[in-house]
């Protein structure tokens, strides 16, 4: 198992935005931590009240938008308008290209989410959009299937062999995480304090792993992670 730490990432401090780059992003380079497999991006956000990222361009990109806090408003030019609470996933194919803005979109509350990008299995996709709710707090405990090639389980459609599954454990609780043959994962500490095999992880530690090892996943406090099978 490799560990990323938290306190290892790449953080700026913008005012209105503090982010955290698990990966070489914009102006943090680092050339140890490209990203992992097909998962290139998982951004740590907190952005200010009324605050955001005005109208920008994308390309070749699977968006993955995972709201932890607060309520973010998203527009983009391929008509779709809407506000992604915690409890939601909002997937983006960006293909040939579009443009989106993400605000704030409370006046007083700040909004903490994290920015997921996988690569797409190819170059040149149709533009798409989906978002879907995910009954977490029914599920406590374990986890769910959140995106997927062929968006089983009602899952968001991404347009890559990959699955990424999340989940909210009380303290305790906990699951045994096995990769197919042939996969490799990646578990992103999104809120609390885990236990994975040996290793203890903090909110904002990441840790990757082969397949052929079967590890015991437990939660020390409230927790909430995000866990990725890549091929």
């Amino acid at each position: 198992m490799k560990i990323r730490r938290a306190a290892d990432r790449g953080y700026f401090d913008h005012g209105w935005l503090r982010t955290y780059h698990t990966f070489s992003f914009a102006d943090y380079y680092d050339p140890a931590n490209m990203g992992f497999r097909t998962l290139r991006v998982i951004n740590e956000d907190r952005v200010a009240p009324a605050q955001g990222f005005g109208t920008h361009p994308h390309r070749d990109m699977e968006i993955i938008t995972y709201v932890l806090e607060g309520a973010l408003q998203h527009r983009d030019s391929m008509g779709n308008g809407s506000v992604i609470r915690p409890g939601e996933v909002q997937r983006m194919t960006a293909g040939t290209g579009v443009t989106h803005s993400e605000f704030n979109a409370s006046s007083d509350q700040l909004v903490h989410l994290l920015q997921i990008w996988i690569l797409p299995e190819r170059r040149g996709l149709v533009p798409g959009y989906e978002q879907k709710v995910f009954p977490f707090d029914d599920h406590k405990g374990s986890l769910l299937l959140i995106a997927s090639r062929d968006g089983r389980e009602e899952s968001v459609t991404i347009h890559q062999d990959a699955r990424v599954f999340a989940g909210r454990f009380g303290e305790g609780q906990g699951t045994q995480l096995r990769l197919p043959e042939g996969r490799q994962g990646w578990l992103q500490v999104a809120r609390g304090t885990v236990t994975l095999g040996d290793a203890t992880l903090i909110a904002g530690d990441g840790a990757s792993w082969s397949e052929g090892e079967s590890l015991p996943l437990v939660a020390r406090t409230a927790s909430e992670v995000v866990l990725f099978d890549l091929a």
